[in-house]
């Protein structure tokens, strides 16, 4: 019999490879191995047993099967003829950052039943399991720990229950089992079962489940049913519900559906009181980094009409829109596919088709809304959609290759005009398909001190309703920098256009000539220099402050053209004389702060401090003479605006962030002829570390446009926030939405409540949310 005693504390590796007794190093070498598979039994029992992604740990994955364990305890024996191994007192069982703790530890080597007894505590990395002891045939891979509790750090879950075996190769029971991702004996909630059985990528099944807040129990099912996958689960998730004036009473059930590892999709049942069933659909799929793709789809059958029959149809309306909506069949298609293809290139394709102009304002939020939708496709596509009240929706298939210096672009560009095609007689929207651009970027012309880039493009122009034709526009343009030293820069350079057209003979309008040619050309001339002076300040947190001073002035000189007998689609067709002076001022302000001090870092010196640069103010003044203006006799004119006016509004821009916490932006143009404002906005924003915020944004353009904008966060306590927001028309003295709510998170769960107040409609927001389960509300 081999006996390992141990008068004081030791420790031996499980493989070694130091030459000894040939039989000892083989059964030393068997038990680490049958124990390792002890391990993985336990990281398969617990992980599987509530399979949703956010329970799930990372508890004796073996990433680095080379690596030995090791074995340590006051005392450790094998006794041969049964060929039962023990360890006992303080044994200490490690592998990397996992780690296993007992008062005593048996393995039967014939059986393959093992038992761990006293204080079993499991570790992987932040991840513990323990239990009072642990049971388990290895052959039949069943076993039970009694009196379990496991605890994730992601998402703080805690899991216990009286015993958990596992019953079959695939197969679990939990006794008197709880779930929490809360801290404390006492949890603000908890979920408890009688007896769960679990089906690993198969169900659940709970037998008297209870939802407890404290120690008071909120909701009871006698049979609970859920999905138990290892991978992603189908299954329902949390619903919105809520009231509104124009919905009446919502409640919108998603249901997910995990269909393999590269996709899967969402389906909403929304059901409104006043509107009747909406049904929508997601569906989601990555092949690769480079190639993924979502399609989403709405419809509903409207109960309610905008057809201006009576005035009860009006409030199904907006009162900005010059349409009526008589349609009940409403609907909205959306996707985005990116596509990586050979050689370089790429392919995007952006769908956006909508049933009628109010659709968007009418479903703005919830889980398929309007501003989900946005936030999803700017997130993950890195591309925007045509906003809520724009009519006209862009649909697009794009075919992309950069190199360093040129670039191809070519794409089918077909623009949805829902008016025009819903209600209107004739569609006279103009459509490209194709359009096909190839850029060259500014580079140096090899053995000449000339510059030049390109511009150039193809376009096929097509309307149902109108004209329709062909463009080919080339645009090179040749630069011949010169620098006088440190004192300033001058630029002159020469564009040549050619552009020539064809129009289609099918078009619905008599024409004479179909082929037309344009050759136009324009001068710009770029002076320039910069000063600047550097204060320095020593200062701890501010080392020095850099203001530099830039003037400019840009002449551009595009000769006057007859250009009436060309076609015209789009403002490429109709090139504005241009005799203009524009001259600017910009004056910016950046400071020089260091990160750390320099000096010995660990026994090393640093050489080299590093700083942090912020450009903490910047101001421009700009302002163009217009010498056509100047010259030009128009008694017709002047007796419009009472005199010449060659001097364009001056513009000014600011923008001031001295501090992380402060930000401000102002801009504006003021009229030297009617001494005033044309157009000024402005927006701030201060916050502080706690979370608190303000900000307010306002607009004003003349004859159209003046209104705020404000938003308003208070942190009340670390758990408790209020937030307000308002906005206002002030031109029409009307208030466009007032926003109030609140925000309360604990250690576990957090309940948002809001109210908001619209034209055209009120709306009731709550949603509370339990971590790691999700949430209910809306």
């Amino acid at each position: 019999m081999y006996n390992f005693m141990r008068k004081d504390r030791d420790s031996l590796p499980f493989c070694s490879n130091t030459r000894a007794d040939s039989q000892l190093r083989e059964d030393a070498c068997s038990y680490p191995g049958i124990l390792l598979i002890i391990f993985a039994f336990i990281f398969i029992l617990y992980s599987d047993v509530f399979a949703a992604p956010e329970i799930r740990g990372n508890l004796f994955k073996d990433d680095d099967s080379k690596e030995p364990w090791n074995l340590a305890a006051d005392e450790i024996n094998h006794d041969r003829n049964t060929d039962i191994y023990t360890a006992s007192g303080n044994v200490i069982i490690t592998k990397g950052t996992r780690k296993l703790t007992a008062d005593f530890v048996r393995f039967d080597h014939t059986t393959f039943h093992a038992h761990a007894q006293g204080n079993v505590t499991l570790k992987a990395g932040e991840d513990v399991l323990t239990g009072s002891s642990m049971d388990m045939d290895l052959k039949s891979e069943t076993g039970t720990v009694q009196d379990g509790t496991i605890f994730l750090k992601e998402n703080n879950f805690n899991i216990s229950g009286k015993s958990i075996e596992k019953t079959g190769e695939k197969s679990y029971l939990v006794e008197e089992a709880t779930v929490s991702t809360c801290d404390g004996e006492t949890p603000d909630w908890k979920v408890t079962g009688k007896k769960i059985t679990v089906d690993v990528e198969g169900y659940g099944f709970v037998n008297h489940a209870t939802f407890w807040t404290k120690k008071l129990p909120v909701m009871y099912a006698p049979f609970l049913v859920f999905p138990a996958k290892i991978k992603r689960q189908s299954g329902l998730l949390a619903p919105e519900m809520g009231q509104s004036e124009r919905k009446g009473i919502e409640y919108n059930q998603p249901f997910f559906w995990a269909i393999n590892e590269s996709s899967d999709a969402t389906f909403y049942a929304h059901h409104m009181s006043e509107r009747g069933e909406k049904a929508g659909f997601e569906y989601r799929y990555v092949l690769s980094k480079q190639t993924k793709g979502t399609l989403m789809f709405d419809f509903l059958n409207d109960r309610k009409k905008d057809d201006g029959t009576n005035d009860s149809d009006k409030k199904w309306g907006y009162l900005d829109d010059s349409y009526l909506r008589p349609n009940s069949d409403r609907y909205w298609l959306r996707m985005k596919h990116d596509q990586k293809l050979p050689d370089g290139f790429s392919a995007k394709v952006d769908i956006d088709i909508v049933s009628d102009q109010d659709y968007l304002h009418e479903f703005k939020d919830g889980y398929n809304g309007f501003n989900a939708t946005e936030s999803y496709f700017k997130k993950y596509f890195g591309r925007e959609i045509d906003n809520y009240d724009d009519p006209v929706r862009t649909n697009r298939v794009n075919l992309n290759k950069n190199w360093p210096s040129y670039s191809l672009n070519a794409e089918a560009r077909w623009y949805d005009n829902v008016v025009n095609r819903r209600w209107n007689d004739t569609d006279n929207t103009l459509h490209m398909l194709p359009l096909i651009e190839f850029n060259a970027s500014k580079q140096k012309v090899s053995g000449t001190p000339f510059y030049a880039d390109l511009d150039s493009e193809y376009t096929n122009f097509y309307r149902k309703d109108g004209t329709s034709g062909h463009r080919a526009d080339f645009y090179p343009r040749i630069y011949l920098p010169y620098r006088f030293r440190n004192y300033f820069s001058f630029e002159p350079s020469l564009g040549l256009r050619h552009t020539s057209w064809y129009i289609d003979p099918a078009s619905d309008i008599q024409i004479t000539d179909k082929t037309h040619n344009r050759e136009m050309y324009d001068v710009k001339l770029d002076l320039s220099t910069e000063v600047f002076s550097v204060f320095k300040l020593n200062g701890k947190s501010l080392d020095s402050i850099k203001h530099t001073i830039r003037p400019q002035i840009i002449y551009q000189f595009i000769p006057d053209k007859d250009q009436s007998g060309y076609p015209n689609f789009d403002s490429l067709d109709r090139m504005a004389k241009s005799n203009l002076v524009t001259y600017s001022l910009i004056n910016t302000f950046t400071s020089k702060s260091p990160l750390r001090n320099p000096g010995k870092e660990g026994g090393k010196t640093e050489e080299k401090p590093s700083f942090n640069y912020n450009e903490f103010l910047r101001m421009k003044l700009e302002q163009s003479f217009d010498i056509n203006e100047e010259k030009e006799d128009n008694p017709v004119k002047w007796a419009n605006q009472k005199s010449k006016r060659p001097f364009s509004p001056i513009y000014g821009e600011l923008k001031f962030t001295p501090l992380k916490y402060l930000s401000l932006s102002t801009d504006a143009k003021w009229s030297p002829y009617d001494s005033k404002f044309i157009s000024r906005n402005g927006a701030g924003t201060i916050s502080d570390a706690r979370g608190d915020s303000i900000s307010a944004e306002y607009r004003f353009e003349n004859d159209s446009i003046e209104s705020i904008l404000s938003y308003l966060k208070i942190k009340i306590t670390e758990k408790l926030s209020i937030n307000a927001d308002y906005e206002e028309n002030l031109k029409d003295n009307t208030r466009i939405r007032t926003g109030l709510g609140f925000l309360y998170t604990a250690q576990c769960w957090s309940i948002d409540v809001k109210y908001t107040d619209e034209i055209n409609d009120k709306k009731y927001f709550f949603m509370v949310n339990f971590t790691g389960l999700g949430g209910i509300g809306n």
